[in-house]
């Protein structure tokens, strides 16, 4: 036995007891300090926070976008800060008109970003086509035939409060969504991925239109007064004999 040792007494070994046998009381402190919540909400409640939108803007309504993120409407609190990439983005956010020709530009930018992404529609030309559905042959009808919309926002063009409700519409969505749904909603998409191939187009100058009876030279006669009253030097166009250019 170790004469230095100390002899504690019963008391004091009670006070000593590292793991007690009795139920711990719950303090004030230690409840406000545990969270009882679902993978699927704490999840989502991330997501919600921090939704970075790319902005696709081609027309008017793109101004009321530069407005909402403005300081007097403070667009930062919903988590919302714009983002240059697509492969970094959560929304795409599309206000304009889309013509067909901007529409491969905008599915390219759809299909680089990752999964789980959402489109917010916003303005009368992006939803429908607006004033040029009627007659423009260049005006795609409605953003929704290239690429799936979660929220459409009307207006022409839309203020900044309504594109605040649609945040908050879109908020509620992604709070609704489950972890497990994520793997069978990436491959039952309603956008259908393609794959982009070159095609050969045909020449568009071949100088064939040098042959056409339009384009011959004039008479002799005719040059030559036109020659004698002015300086301008007319070109020799090609003959037929010869070889095509």
């Amino acid at each position: 036995m170790n004469p230095t040792a100390t002899i504690l007494e019963p008391n004091e070994q009670k006070t000593q007891i590292i793991n007690p046998i009795e139920r711990p009381q719950i303090t004030q402190e230690l409840s406000e300090n545990i969270i009882l919540t679902t993978v699927d909400d704490l999840y989502n409640w991330a997501r919600l926070s921090s939704l970075w939108p790319l902005m696709f803007g081609t027309a008017c309504c793109f101004i009321e976008m530069a407005a909402f993120f403005a300081a007097r409407f403070d667009f930062e609190r919903f988590g919302f800060k714009p983002w240059p990439s697509p492969r970094h983005a959560d929304v795409i956010i599309t206000a304009g008109t889309i013509t067909m020709k901007m529409a491969p530009a905008l599915v390219r930018l759809y299909e680089q970003m990752p999964e789980p992404k959402y489109v917010i529609a916003m303005g009368a030309c992006t939803i429908t086509g607006g004033m040029f559905s009627s007659d423009s042959p260049t005006a795609v009808r409605g953003v929704d035939k290239l690429i799936p919309v979660d929220v459409y926002l009307p207006g022409c063009p839309p203020r900044p409060e309504a594109i605040i409700d649609a945040i908050i519409k879109l908020r509620k969505k992604v709070a609704q969504e489950s972890i497990q749904e994520q793997g069978a909603f990436s491959q039952s998409h309603r956008y259908y991925s393609i794959t982009h191939k070159m095609k050969p187009a045909p020449p568009l100058y071949s100088g064939e239109y040098l042959e056409s009876s339009s384009r011959n030279n004039p008479p002799e006669e005719l040059a030559k007064m036109i020659k004698e009253a002015s300086s301008v030097m007319f070109p020799s166009l090609p003959e037929k004999n010869q070889s095509k250019i």
